[in-house]
């Protein structure tokens, strides 16, 4: 830690005191539990079993204007998706290199254009996006894009849950005043709406939603209460849960391109899977997506919106006067510029070797993202400098991209995690924040466009990686806060 090191402050002051702190975590662990904020243990996995996703005790603050300004810029950010995604020259001129050198990306691409080839037989896609960002200390604490998902963008289930748990913890603790500083979140509702209505434009009241699942789900709750959510906001509305393999042996096309799947027919498909190559064991699982791109099902993600997730498609979206061809208003477009950060591209070009030798130069100025989602994927530190000299002379270094890394402000807090018996210790710890956007829409018009609910994932001061289902975030709701 540097004498520089910038600290947000606390919800409440801490540390707590042993024998309150003993109690109020056994409180919270079986709140948890008992509203289902919950997951699989990936080492000891059972259908049968649950134990509470890992979490933070006490919210952590995060500033309240630029909490405000993300949720402000989701809707232009879920425009500037789906316009993006519907530019078929852009898409294929920016993934020119990477689908080439990155097999999973040129699969991908591959079902792309020879649906483009085919003709678009559903031309409404439904985007369940979310954009991720933290802090950046080094800009006097505002925010900057880490990346945007387009692909099971997950937790909108357990995260709803998170914010009373954490005004529940606070009135516990005495300080239930400052539970106005919890803003609401309703990403469960949101989402799900976003479902429903995506049903309701196929226009079959019989028609089913799809989840498509992988083989073994450790995120199992966060998954069921959107089911049950659908459920709630449309009780005629049914959702069968099936593999992507289970679908390539069991779903076939009508004579109308209706997806139909042992007897069903389905009118909307929720990626839940599908985003990473493990997902498709053989080809069968890539006929299947093909399949279903084929299909009349209204899919989220669409293929189109699927690569346009990719992190070099996020990359090129960066660079100078690209913004302007998705986004007319001038205002818009310096908002968005506001929260990028350094994005480089690796290809085999002048400005692909300067990125390269600036990565070698600097490496922990930067990190390297590959084009895959789920987590655990990314260099960071050193690494980066050891992976670019064996990358840098080969094809494979354009399925990459550099990224300037972000400086968090620190927080003090206590991260609960299942299986620990102890009481848990004040640690550092940085924040991520994650806003959900819904967009509904063709080529030619948006049809729904909002911004529907939060996340924030925190981890360890000290790890690289914060995903929750990977292992090392944990689940936090942001305390709002005024900074000078």
């Amino acid at each position: 830690m540097t004498s520089n090191t910038t600290f947000l402050p606390t919800a409440i002051p801490l540390p707590i005191p042993e024998e309150e702190l003993r109690e109020i975590v056994s409180k919270s662990n079986d709140w948890a539990l008992m509203h289902g904020a919950a997951m699989r243990s990936k080492k000891a996995f059972s259908e049968d079993q649950v134990q509470f996703a890992p979490y933070v005790l006490i919210p952590s603050c995060f500033p309240r204007n630029e909490f405000n300004k993300a949720v402000a810029l989701q809707p232009i950010l879920n425009e500037l998706m789906h316009r993006a995604a519907h530019d078929e020259v852009f898409l294929t001129e920016t993934l020119r290199e990477t689908k080439q050198c990155d097999e999973f990306t040129g699969n991908l691409f591959k079902i792309y254009e020879t649906i483009q080839a085919e003709g678009v037989t559903q031309r409404i896609s439904l985007g369940l996006f979310r954009s991720d960002y933290m802090v950046n200390s080094k800009t006097s604490n505002m925010i900057k894009q880490v990346e945007l998902n387009t692909i099971a963008s997950s937790f909108g289930g357990l995260i709803t849950y998170r914010t009373p748990a954490c005004r529940f913890v606070l009135s516990q603790l005495g300080y239930g005043h400052l539970n106005v500083n919890l803003p609401e979140n309703n990403a469960l509702e949101g989402l799900c709406s976003g479902m429903v209505e995506a049903w309701k434009i196929y226009g079959n009241e019989n028609a089913v939603i799809l989840f498509v699942v992988e083989e073994v789900t450790i995120n199992i709750c966060d998954q069921r209460f959107h089911e049950f959510e659908i459920y709630r906001l449309s009780p005629r509305t049914k959702v069968i849960r099936r593999t992507l393999t289970q679908i390539a042996k069991g779903a076939k096309l009508g004579p109308n391109n209706e997806l139909l799947m042992e007897g069903e027919q389905i009118a909307v498909i929720y990626f839940r899977a599908g985003y990473e190559p493990g997902h498709y064991p053989s080809q069968s699982e890539w006929d299947a997506r093909l399949l279903m791109e084929r299909s009349q099902a209204i899919k989220c993600p669409s293929i189109q919106y699927h690569l346009a997730g990719t992190k070099k498609v996020q990359q090129a979206l960066a660079k100078s006067g690209v913004l302007d061809m998705f986004l007319t208003e001038a205002k818009k477009i310096e908002a968005v510029k506001e929260i990028f950060t350094g994005l480089y591209g690796l290809d085999f070009d002048e400005l692909g070797d300067q990125a390269v030798q600036m990565a070698l130069d600097d490496p922990e100025r930067f990190i390297l993202k590959p084009q895959r989602e789920g987590g655990g994927n990314n260099i960071f530190g050193a690494a980066v400098r050891t992976t670019m000299l064996e990358i840098k002379d080969l094809k494979e270094r354009s399925a990459w991209i550099l990224m300037e890394r972000i400086h968090p402000p620190l927080s003090k807090s206590y991260i609960i995690r299942p299986g620990y018996s102890g009481l848990p210790v004040l640690e550092d710890v940085v924040s991520e924040l994650g806003i959900y956007g819904v967009v509904i829409g063709d080529s030619q018009k948006i049809l729904v466009n909002r911004q529907v609910g939060h996340m924030l994932r925190t981890k360890l001061s000290s790890a690289d990686e914060g995903g929750v289902a990977a292992g090392s975030g944990s689940l936090d709701s942001p305390f709002l806060v005024d900074l000078n």
